[in-house]
């Protein structure tokens, strides 16, 4: 199958922007682009939005009537699948890591415009219990006649990969209307892997010379290189494209996660405001914070080399920046 045969609906506002960060650029000693995937538009924009353009095809298909996913508190996919489910007319429910909060800020408050029911899971049972609730979801689902569609978190399948497939082929196309070489190096926050699956299928495809690295945002029962490995592959067998990943050969930066998934990091508070004040762009504490600290550490370190054309994915996730204003402002009120 031929990535245009894949079924898709329309719900990002693509392509978008490819934006220079020239200021960074000479200060890092690197040339450094960023993909505005956080100019995505639809339910906020983000990353996600790629994929659910591929899942909700598969959804509407189907004449599913409950949507049910799951994420963090600050999820960025929980909050696109719940605008999606809205869009073609069904009930999304998110099972989110995290007790109620006091107050639903970020993320969560638009969860709630949107009318989600949020089913909040205690952080330390999530892992055992996530499968099970999502299920009993769906179970409640069908014994109301009522169609469910579970999507995995971050909407990580070799379905949900095809979104950033097809954007690395947007990616070609740009570069090629500007004139610009492909970049040396890609690379993008890792949460769940189905955006990097994607962007290793799109390189092998379009840009067979530029490499693929993923900044580790979270922990991993099973290692990313082998979890990721498996969905290119099945994404891969899906556009009859002849081509087998090894765990070994994806690149993962790990230890820039910080206390958890989802926990601030200092390191990526720093990059926020670095960003922010050097090149006026909004990173989050959960995703593109962290990722850019590590991008920035690699360079520092040497494992992305002086000189190198580096594009980094912007996946979204400026919601998630409210719930910590005060952590966020404690420098200007030392």
């Amino acid at each position: 199958m031929k990535l245009d045969e894949v079924p898709r609906l329309s719900l990002g506002f693509l392509p978008t922007p490819i934006e220079k960060l020239e200021r960074l650029s000479a200060e890092l000693g690197i040339d450094l682009s960023v993909k505005r995937d956080d100019f995505t538009g639809f339910g906020g924009g983000g990353n996600k939005v790629r994929k659910l353009e591929y899942l909700m095809a598969d959804a509407v298909s189907q004449g599913v009537k409950v949507l049910i996913t799951t994420g963090g508190h600050q999820s960025n996919h929980a909050r696109m699948t719940a605008a999606a489910a809205r869009k073609f007319g069904m009930k999304p429910i998110l099972v989110l890591r995290g007790n109620r909060p006091d107050v639903l800020q970020g993320n969560l408050l638009l969860d709630h415009l949107l009318g989600a029911e949020i089913d909040f899971l205690d952080p330390d049972a999530y892992f055992t219990e996530i499968n099970p609730r999502m299920q009993h979801h769906a179970d409640q689902a069908l014994a109301r006649n009522e169609k469910p569609y579970i999507i995995p978190l971050g909407g990580a399948s070799a379905l949900g990969a095809m979104g950033y497939v097809s954007a690395v082929r947007e990616l070609a196309v740009q570069y090629a209307e500007a004139d610009r070489p492909a970049p040396d190096l890609i690379v993008a926050p890792v949460g769940s892997g189905g955006t990097l699956a994607g962007l290793l299928i799109g390189c092998a495809m379009f840009w067979p010379e530029t490499k693929v690295a993923g900044i580790a945002v979270s922990g991993s029962a099973v290692p990313f290189e082998e979890r990721i490995a498996v969905m290119a592959n099945a994404g891969a067998e899906l556009l009859g494209f002849d081509r087998h990943f090894e765990a070994t050969e994806i690149r993962i930066e790990n230890g820039y996660v910080g206390q958890a998934y989802s926990v601030p990091s200092p390191e990526g508070n720093a990059a926020i405001s670095k960003v922010a004040q050097v090149e006026g762009m909004f990173l989050d504490p959960v995703y593109t914070g962290k990722a850019v600290a590590g991008l920035m550490d690699c360079v520092k370190r040497g494992t992305i080399a002086q000189g190198s054309k580096v594009l980094f994915v912007h996946c979204g996730g400026s919601p998630a920046l409210f719930p910590h204003a005060e952590l966020l402002t404690r420098d200007r009120n030392a």
